[in-house]
């Protein structure tokens, strides 16, 4: 299971520094993850300040 990124993202980029295999890009109008490399550790969502990152 990866994690997701949800609509209260405000594409601050913290995210993305903490994911340990690149999993975590820019989308259109927020971060986006991307489940085939997500490894489900979690960093990304101990640093997100909006606490928009979760389990999917």
């Amino acid at each position: 299971m990866a994690y997701v990124i949800d609509d209260t993202c405000i594409a601050c980029g913290v995210c993305e520094a903490e994911c340990p295999t690149g999993a975590i890009s820019e989308g259109d109008d927020i971060f986006v993850i991307d489940p085939e490399t997500c490894i489900d550790c979690g960093d990304c969502a101990a640093v997100c300040p909006t606490e928009s990152i979760h389990p999917e």
